[in-house]
C-alpha cells in the first residue's frame, strides 16, 4: 500500500462500488489504496510505501501465523470481518506466547462490493489495530469478477517475538496439569448464528472477538512456564481440547459445571439442538499449566478485564488414546469427540 496525492476526482465511497478496474493495478486500484486502505489503516510502517515493510527487531525467537477470514455475515453483534481478522491473527501469535510486533493485510473484493462497506470494514481493522497496539504494516488488494468472491475475504498475517523462557506447545500437557477457560463460550457462535437467520432472543447476544495478547502477558508475568495456550476458534473448546490431546498423548478430565456458558447461549444452543461446546469463540483462551501454579494463573487471569470469568475446568490425565471425559451436569458421563461435520460454516 503506499502513501501518494489526491486525484482530482475523489472515491464515491458512499454510493460507490468496487468494480474491476480496482483490481488492474492502474490509476483506480493506486486511488482505493490512497483513498481508502491507506487514509484509516495510516501508520509509519505503511507510510514507507515499498513493497513490504522494514523495520528492527530485538534478537530472539520470532512466531509469524497467517488466517483466512471468510465469515457471513459481514456485520455481526459486537464485531465485524475487519476487528475479528486483527483480533484473530493477533491471538493466534499469543497463544505462542509471543508479543505481536506487526500484521499485514491481503483483501479480496468482489466486483460490485459497496465501497460504503469496505470503508466501514477498514475503519473497524484500524480501530482494532490502533486499540490493540499491532500496526497493519502492510497489504494487498485484489478484485474478482461478480458471482467469485462472495463480497469479501480477508487474509492477516502477523509476526511476534516471544520472550526468553516461554514456549508453550500443545504438545507439552502433562498428566496433572489443570485446564484453565479464560471466560464464558460461545458467544461468538451464537452471535453469527443469529444474525444470519433472523433470530431474535430477549437480550442481544454479541461476538467476545477480542485481542488477547494483553491478557496472555500478565498470565506469562505470573506463570511463564505455561505448558499449553490456544484459542478455541473453529470447532469451539471440545475440538480444541481434543487437538491438544493428541499433540500431547494424553487425556483429559473436564467438570461441565465449571466451564462458563452465559444463561443466552445455553438457551440459544438448546433451542437449537448445538453444543455451546463446539461454538466458535473469538475472544477466549484456555490455558495448561502445571498444577501447583494453577491458582496464580487463575488469580491473574481474573485481574484482566478480559479473563474475569475464568475457570479450572479440568485437568490433564495419563491416556494415550487421547480421550476427553467430561462429567456432565446431569451426574454422568460422556466422551468430549471432535466436531463431526460442521455446526455453522463461514464463521470466522
Amino acid at each position: 500500500m503506499t502513501m501518494m496525492g489526491r486525484f482530482a476526482c475523489r472515491l464515491d465511497v458512499k454510493a460507490g462500488t468496487v468494480d474491476m478496474t480496482h483490481g488492474a493495478g492502474g490509476r483506480a486500484t493506486h486511488q482505493l489504496v490512497t483513498e481508502l486502505f491507506a487514509r484509516h489503516l495510516d501508520n509509519a510502517l505503511l507510510a514507507q510505501g515499498n513493497d513490504g515493510a522494514a523495520f528492527d527487531v530485538p534478537t530472539g525467537r520470532m512466531v509469524v501465523s497467517t488466517d483466512g477470514h471468510v465469515v457471513s455475515p459481514l456485520f455481526f453483534p459486537g464485531g465485524d470481518i475487519g476487528s475479528l481478522a486483527v483480533h484473530g491473527t493477533i491471538n493466534d501469535v499469543a497463544m505462542m506466547g509471543a508479543r505481536p510486533l506487526a500484521l499485514a493485510a491481503g483483501f479480496i473484493i468482489e466486483e460490485g462490493f459497496p465501497l460504503a462497506d469496505l470503508e466501514r470494514v477498514v475503519v473497524s481493522m484500524a480501530a482494532a489495530a490502533r486499540e490493540a497496539g499491532v500496526p497493519v504494516a502492510t497489504g494487498d488488494t485484489k478484485v474478482v469478477e461478480k458471482g467469485k468472491g462472495d463480497g469479501l475475504f480477508i487474509t492477516t498475517t502477523g509476526i511476534g517475538l516471544v520472550p526468553p523462557g516461554v514456549d508453550p506447545s500443545g504438545a507439552k500437557a502433562r498428566p496433572g496439569d489443570k485446564v484453565i477457560l479464560s471466560g464464558t463460550i460461545g458467544d461468538h457462535g451464537v452471535a453469527i448464528l443469529s444474525k444470519r437467520a433472523g433470530l431474535e432472543f430477549e437480550t442481544e447476544i454479541r461476538s467476545d472477538t477480542a485481542a488477547l495478547h494483553g491478557l496472555v502477558a500478565a498470565m506469562l508475568d505470573a506463570v511463564p512456564d505455561i505448558h499449553c495456550l490456544r484459542d478455541p476458534t473453529r470447532g469451539g473448546l471440545g475440538s480444541t481440547l481434543n487437538e491438544i490431546a493428541q499433540q500431547s498423548r494424553a487425556g483429559m478430565r473436564l467438570d461441565e459445571a465449571a466451564i462458563p456458558v452465559s444463561a443466552d447461549v445455553r438457551a440459544a444452543c438448546e433451542l437449537l439442538g448445538l453444543d455451546p461446546l463446539y461454538m466458535a469463540n473469538e475472544g477466549k483462551l484456555v490455558a495448561i499449566c502445571p498444577a501447583d501454579a494453577a491458582g496464580r494463573l487463575l488469580a491473574a487471569m481474573r485481574a484482566h478485564p478480559l479473563g474475569h470469568e475464568a475457570a479450572i475446568i479440568g485437568e490433564v490425565v495419563a491416556d494415550g488414546n487421547g480421550f476427553i471425559e467430561m462429567a456432565t451436569l446431569f451426574g454422568g458421563r460422556r466422551i468430549v469427540d471432535w466436531l463431526n461435520g460442521e455446526q455453522l460454516p463461514r464463521i470466522c
